[in-house]
């Protein structure tokens, strides 16, 4: 198994991680309500997916 020569610096490895990085949830928005929601999951402002009632949300 093939081993290195010499050290890398610390620099050299950061430099590498740099693209390392969390992306934002994609965010969609809701037909029914219109407020957003994660994309492909009901809403759980409403409890609408796809037109249909899928949860019953108890109003606020």
């Amino acid at each position: 198994m093939p081993l290195p020569k010499r050290r890398h610096s610390k620099t050299r490895g950061r430099k590498r991680r740099t693209h390392y990085k969390l992306a934002a949830p994609t965010r969609s928005v809701c037909p029914q309500c219109r407020e957003t929601k994660l994309p492909h999951r009901v809403c759980p402002h409403c409890g609408y997916y796809k037109g249909r009632e899928i949860v019953a949300v108890e109003g606020t």
